[in-house]
Formats: C-alpha cells, structure tokens, sequence
C-alpha cells in the first residue's frame, strides 16, 4: 500500500504501542515486545509529547477502501466518472472530486487515494492557548521564570473569577508543551520544567498499582519446587535473551546443575517468534531434561503458555530487576560476550553457528564443575 513520507510502523501497530504506553509499559518492555528498537518505539511517543492520541474515527458516509478500488477499475475500464458513480450510488461531484484530488485519472490508485484521505482528515482544532494569544503569552513568560504549569494554574485559579478566560489548566499546559505540533509554547520551555524529561505521561497514563509486567498468569519463580534450588535433578532451565545491535538478538538458556548451554536463533523478539523457535529447539533435547525454565520478566515469553504446551516445560518469571535470581544464566551470557560482543550485529547468524559456539562452551572445563565440562557433567547426571 502506498503511503505518504517515511516508511514505518502500520497504523495499526502504532495503536498497539500507544495501548502499551497506556498501561504503563516502560519503553525498553516495548521495544522487546513489539521486536522494534527502543529508539524508534521513543521517537513516535515524543511525536506526541507522550501523551496517548485518541484513537482516530472516519466521519460517517466516506468513501470506503471497497468504493475506491471500484472507482480504480472503472477509470482502467475508460468507464466516465458518471457512470462509476452510478454504480456506486454515489454523487457525480463526489467521484469527480475524488478522482482529481487524487492525481487524476490516469494515475489514480485506490490504496494510494485512501491513504491520502486518511492523512487529509487530521483536522485538530485549536488548543486553548491558541485560541487565547493572552493566556498562551502568559503561560510562556511563566514557564520561563520556572514557574511549574501547577504553580501558573493556581495561581490563575485564585487571581481570576470562576468562568475566566483566563483560567488553565496544568495538564492543558503541559500537553501544549509536549505536543509541539499545536504550535504555541516553544519546546525550548521544558528545560524550564524540574523533571527536564522530554516526553510526559499525562493523569491517565500512570503506573502506580499497576504490575509492571504484562504477562498473563505468569507464575512467580518463588513457586518453583525445591528440587530446583539444590541443583541435584537435571532439567530445569535458566534462560533469556542475549542481544545485539539493531534488533537483533538469540535465546541462551542454560541447564542449572551442568551449566549446559543451548542457544537459539531467532529472526525477532515479539512473542510468537521467541516461543516457536525456543519450543522446537529444547525439543530436541530428551524429554527427562524437559522439567521447568526460569525465564526473566520480558514480555518476549508472554506466550509460556504454548512453551509449556509444546514442550512439557514448566515456565517461572524472576522478579523484575533481579538478576542474581538467574545467576547460572547471566554469567553464562558474560561468557557468550566472547563471541558475541556487545554492539555488534547477530543478523546473519545461523542456528548452526550458534550449535558450533554452544558447542565450545560446553566443551570448555569449569571451575565449578570441578574442572569437568558441561558436556561430561550432563551426561553424568543423566546416569
């Protein structure tokens, strides 16, 4: 489908990243969701000051995506716009103005003419300051005395009668401040703002109560059987994601009482990609090494449900910012840095390059296995 300026994300997974933002995901727990960098998740909520858009609506009687492909083939049959819009029981005028606002007649497409429409109808009215030259001056001269927009709507709450035009409130301000594209309050006013932060969650957009995580009927890992702490049965796995530049990333996961490791390719971060790929990898392994995994709290394993379901896996989430609670696993991953050092790309990287490097380390004698390897270590367990 064409579209106008820049490619990037679709709108409709603009809306999911908004919905995310909404309920309070950081940007970092987005970017691993959506398998987008967090630079590109930052720069469409600074697009906006960070403040959640209403979701956008067609005025009712539009011309439809449907109507438009019927008005894309009767102008390549040579049909007259009369004719198409007596098929479409629709305004001779309306078809003609379509079809000229639109590139004309020969280079009219419909995907092309629906999405200009769409940009078309972004009609914001006014904001308050813009309406007010008065109160927006004010405002402005207030926030470069380091007024804060509380302290400037009080204060004009207690100078001026109820019903004022010159009354304001602080989160009108602060959204006229963060949207730039309102146009009135000049962005070099937030380094006026104590947080200097450069995008805001507006009132409705808070995380306080709310479970940082995302993920549905996650089970805590301090309901995790005993038997997992003492190392004594093999089977239950540490495991998370080891990444590299751009959006580019694998799957290390690591047995606790052998520190055998297992890497898994992947093509991205979202959800479905990370539980197919890892489920057909630990697959492979016999099913009495497929007892539980400890992953970390990383919406890219919200979908354990079909890991447990593919594989018989038990899955555990570590509480957030707490990595010591998958030790075995993180310094299994500062050992992966050899290989894999931060910073450099792992596109490219096949699943049998990542079999050849987990080959190496568990072939490598460790220290705390008595100077055995992993491999041996495993394969004496399992007698």
């Amino acid at each position: 489908m064409a579209r106008l300026g820049r490619p990037g994300m679709s709108d409709e997974r603009k809306r999911e990243l908004w919905d995310r933002w909404k309920e309070g995901e950081s940007i970092s727990e987005i970017s691993r969701a959506m398998g987008k960098p967090a630079g590109s998740v930052f720069t469409i909520l600074r697009s906006n000051g960070g403040v959640v858009p209403a979701p956008r609506r067609r005025r009712e009687g539009h011309l439809s995506v449907e109507e438009r492909e019927e008005i894309s083939r009767g102008l390549a049959r040579g049909e007259s716009l009369r004719a198409i819009a007596r098929a479409l029981r629709r305004p001779p005028s309306t078809v003609c103005r379509e079809v000229n606002r639109n590139r004309g007649r020969s280079r009219y497409r419909a995907a092309d003419a629906h999405d200009r429409a769409w940009y078309r109808a972004r009609r914001p009215k006014p904001c308050l300051l813009a309406r007010n030259p008065i109160l927006g001056r004010f405002v402005a001269d207030m926030l470069a005395e380091d007024w804060s927009p509380q302290q400037i709507s009080g204060f004009l709450a207690e100078m001026t009668e109820p019903g004022s035009e010159m009354r304001v409130s602080h989160e009108t301000i602060y959204k006229t401040l963060f949207i730039q594209s309102r146009g009135v309050l000049a962005k070099e006013l937030t380094k006026h703002l104590r947080s200097r932060r450069p995008i805001r969650k507006n009132k409705h957009n808070v995380t306080t109560g709310q479970h940082r995580s995302q993920i549905k009927a996650a089970v805590s890992i301090r309901e995790r059987p005993p038997e997992v702490e003492d190392r004594a049965v093999p089977g239950h796995w540490e495991g998370d994601l080891l990444l590299g530049r751009g959006v580019t990333q694998m799957a290390t996961v690591v047995e606790r009482a052998s520190r055998f490791t297992v890497l898994v390719q992947l093509d991205g971060r979202d959800m479905a990609t990370v539980a197919e790929s890892l489920s057909a990898k630990m697959n492979e392994l016999p099913v009495e090494l497929r007892k539980s995994l400890t992953w970390d709290r990383g919406m890219e394993l919200a979908s354990h449900h079909d890991v447990t379901a593919w594989t018989g896996l038990d899955v555990y989430f570590a509480d957030p910012r707490s990595p010591w609670q998958r030790g075995t696993n993180e310094n299994t991953n500062r050992l992966l840095r050899q290989y894999f050092p931060k910073g450099v790309t792992m596109a490219g990287l096949t699943q049998d390059d990542l079999d050849t490097v987990a080959l190496k380390l568990n072939s490598r004698p460790r220290k705390t296995l008595g100077y055995r390897t992993p491999a041996t270590a495993l394969e004496q367990l399992l007698r």
